[in-house]
C-alpha cells in the first residue's frame, strides 16, 4: 500500500498533469531520467518510475537505462503549438489577420501554428459574439479550441489526419469541404513567392487548402518574413488568387514589392 503522499500524488488528476508535464519537458530535451523528472516535479522517483510506465504502455516514450527517450511527433506539437502563443511576431498577424474578417462570415482554415494562432485571435473578437462566425477548419486543434465558443459554429472537415500538423486530409475532407461555400479562406504555407504561388510541403495537405482557394470568396495567406521568396514541395495556388498577404516581413522587402505587383493586399505588421 502507498503512503498517504504517494497516494496522493497518484490521483488521476495529479497524475495527469504530471504526465502532461513528463511529456512536456521530453519534447524540448528528447531523452529524460528519473531523477531529473523526479527533481523537476517534485515528486519521488517511485512516482515517476510508475508514470514512465504509464507512458511506455501508452506507447508515448521507450523506456531505456535510467529513463525514456521521445518516440513520436504525437506529443512534441502540442509543445509546439503552446510555445507559438508566445511568439510576437505570430501575435501581430494574427491580430492583423483577424481584423480582415467581417463579423458573420464563414471561414475556412487549414492547420499550422500560424493559423492557430489566427483562430484564437479571430474566435476571442468581442464584436463577433453577436452575429457569430462559421469557422470551416481541416485541423483538428483549431476545431478542439473552436467548439468551446459557443459563439463559434464549428465544422470540423472529416479525413485522416496528419501527426505533423493535426490536419485532416483525404476525399472525406474533400467532400465536406466540396459541399460548403466560404467567404474567407485563411491559409498558413510553407513557402510564398511570386511566381511560384502559395506552397506547402505536402501534396494531400494542399489539396485541402486547393479547395478552400476554389469555394472562397477571399484568400487570406498569413506567413512569417522567413517563408517569403520560398518555395515547397507542391502549390496551393497561384499569387492571382491571393487577396491579401499578412507578413512580418519589412515594408522595403523586395518579395513584399513583388508580391503587391502580382495583386494581392500586403499587409506588414
Amino acid at each position: 500500500m502507498l503512503p498517504t503522499s504517494e497516494a496522493a500524488q497518484d490521483g488521476p488528476r495529479h497524475r495527469a498533469s504530471r504526465l502532461s508535464a513528463i511529456l512536456d519537458l521530453l519534447a524540448t530535451q528528447g531523452r529524460l531520467s528519473v531523477s531529473a523528472a523526479a527533481e523537476a516535479l517534485e515528486v519521488s522517483e517511485a512516482t515517476i518510475r510508475r508514470d514512465f510506465a504509464e507512458l511506455t504502455r501508452r506507447q508515448l516514450v521507450t523506456r531505456n537505462h535510467g529513463g525514456v527517450v521521445a518516440t513520436s511527433v504525437a506529443y512534441e506539437l502540442p509543445y509546439r503549438y503552446r510555445t507559438s502563443q508566445h511568439d510576437s511576431g505570430l501575435d501581430r498577424i494574427a491580430r492583423a489577420a483577424a481584423a480582415l474578417i467581417q463579423p458573420g462570415a464563414v471561414v475556412a482554415m487549414n492547420g499550422g501554428t500560424t493559423t492557430t494562432t489566427v483562430a484564437r485571435r479571430l474566435t476571442a473578437r468581442d464584436d463577433l459574439i453577436s452575429p457569430g462566425l462559421t469557422l470551416v477548419t481541416s485541423a483538428l486543434n483549431i476545431a478542439v479550441e473552436a467548439v468551446l465558443r459557443p459563439h463559434v459554429r464549428c465544422v470540423s472537415l472529416g479525413g485522416i489526419p496528419r501527426p505533423e500538423s493535426y490536419e485532416v486530409t483525404g476525399p472525406l475532407a474533400a467532400s465536406g469541404l466540396g459541399q460548403l461555400w466560404i467567404d474567407v479562406a485563411v491559409l498558413g504555407v510553407n513557402g510564398l513567392a511570386v511566381r511560384e504561388g502559395a506552397t506547402c510541403h505536402h501534396e494531400d495537405e494542399a489539396a485541402v487548402s486547393r479547395l478552400m482557394v476554389e469555394r472562397a470568396r477571399d484568400v487570406i495567406v498569413v506567413a512569417a518574413a522567413g517563408k517569403l521568396g520560398e518555395r515547397a514541395f507542391t502549390q496551393i495556388c497561384e499569387t492571382s488568387a491571393i487577396t491579401h498577404v499578412v507578413t512580418t516581413a519589412a515594408e522595403d522587402d523586395e518579395q513584399v514589392a513583388g508580391l503587391r505587383a502580382a495583386g494581392p493586399t500586403v499587409h506588414c505588421v
